[in-house]
């Protein structure tokens, strides 16, 4: 996902696109043991999504206590 896209979201919504990131990731990981991966850059791709969505998520927590 855009940056941009992330940050029109709620926390709300943050969390949850973030709990199903994590779950692909799980999933993703364990499609790579079996050997049944077929994209390899998808792995990186949502551990990227993950990391951008955890900065927003404290960036909005570190706002709302500097407000």
């Amino acid at each position: 996902m855009k940056t941009n896209e992330l940050r029109a979201m709620s926390v709300a919504d943050l969390q949850k696109e973030l709990g199903e990131k994590v779950r692909e990731q799980f999933n993703l990981r364990m499609h790579q043991s079996t050997g049944q991966m077929s994209h390899f850059d998808q792995f990186s791709k949502v551990r990227k999504d993950i990391a951008r969505i955890k900065t927003l998520l404290n960036e909005k927590a570190n706002a709302g206590d500097a407000a």
